[in-house]
């Protein structure tokens, strides 16, 4: 197939297509993972955008039924230096080409991934478009379409990736609900493992109705898009943070704190990829860590509503945790679940259980 991708400011890149023949639109991000495509593009939190993995060889390994994250690729697209047609693995039940082609989601191959990325870093992030067929492509008509297109921070993306029930999952510890904003299965496995009784709810769930379920702790998921737009979820997390013990994860994070009166703001490129070094304040170790995510938490304030700093990126110095000074309320931006990733911050959830129990 061809392939087109361009960009809001003119660039016109031209590959050969891969996966459904489509025309698709999102914020161009890239992840510096060697690995876990599966589990990065199956992510929720990468809904709206069109994903480019700066590792040279994408679908090796295959895909398997273990290692996804939700039921569908949640990725617009894909932008590939160069996709495998024949993988091999004990576990391989599919190759990356039909996968694609089984969600309907176009990639494009044949790219100097390194060139883009470097185009990336020093621009930032740009809205863009990304069209496969079997006729040649018209670009000009496509960057018309792209530059038309809403930009992230204008979308609510956790709406579209939220559950549409309530799903209860039985255990013997305590009760907790993760407020899902796109929540992954390796954060409810993680909590599922350590014997909790864990109700996800949708992230229009009502505070009224969360204290409904007498839960004993909440968890407010990893999600896609900008955290301002999920002004509902910031509403319900403001009236419940105070009266239970409550964990954040990466937009989570973000979510907490400006329900707690801190400002987030955009980074230029994000940070995604599994080897990202975050320090602990408190002990000084340092974390080789996954992480999604566009946006940060400003800490210019946080002695005013009651937060301290725990966690740094060491690459750029952004918020990468925070604890409160007195309720039992912490959150981190990276994923302590990984996967795909190091998973030397499980021990997290672990430390989450303990604050459950008044530890």
């Amino acid at each position: 197939m061809y392939a087109t991708l361009v960009f809001e400011d003119g660039t016109i890149i031209e590959g050969q297509g891969l996966g459904k023949e489509s025309e698709v639109y999102g914020e161009v991000v890239f992840n510096t993972g060697m690995c876990g495509y599966q589990e990065t593009m199956t992510d929720p939190s990468y809904k709206g955008q069109i994903l480019m993995f700066t590792y040279p060889l994408i679908g090796n390994y295959g895909l398997n039924q273990k290692n996804f994250e939700s039921n569908d690729i949640q990725t617009e697209g894909l932008i590939l230096r160069e996709s495998c047609s024949s993988p091999s693995h004990r576990l391989a039940i599919n190759s990356l080409g039909n996968f694609l082609k089984s969600h309907n989601t176009p990639g494009i191959s044949g790219i100097d991934t390194r060139a883009l990325t470097i185009k990336i870093r020093k621009k930032g992030t740009m809205k863009s478009g990304l069209k496969t067929s079997n006729n040649p492509i018209d670009a000009e008509n496509l960057f018309k379409q792209t530059i038309k297109q809403p930009d992230i921070s204008d979308l609510d993306l956790v709406s579209k990736v939220t559950s549409r029930e309530i799903k209860i999952y039985e255990g013997n510890g305590p009760k907790v609900v993760i407020i899902d904003c796109g929540v992954k299965r390796s954060i409810l496995q993680n909590l599922l493992k350590r014997g909790l009784e864990v109700n996800v709810v949708p992230a229009s769930t009502s505070s009224e109705e969360i204290f409904d379920l007498e839960p004993e702790g909440i968890v407010v998921s990893n999600g896609p898009g900008d955290p301002i737009k999920s002004d509902y979820v910031i509403k319900t997390v403001t009236d419940i943070m105070e009266e239970i013990p409550t964990l954040g994860i990466c937009l989570g994070h973000q979510i907490l704190a400006l329900s707690a009166g801190a400002k987030t703001f955009k980074l230029k490129f994000g940070h995604r990829g599994i080897n990202h070094p975050v320090k602990d304040l408190d002990t000084g170790r340092v974390y080789i860590t996954s992480q999604n995510h566009g946006y940060a938490v400003d800490i210019s304030n946080f002695e005013d509503i009651g937060f301290n700093l725990s966690h740094i990126n060491l690459n750029d110095k952004t918020t990468e945790g925070m604890f409160h000074d007195e309720l039992p309320i912490f959150s981190v931006q990276f994923h302590p679940e990984a996967h795909p990733g190091p998973k030397d911050c499980e021990y997290l959830f672990d430390e989450y259980i303990k604050m459950l129990r008044g530890g």
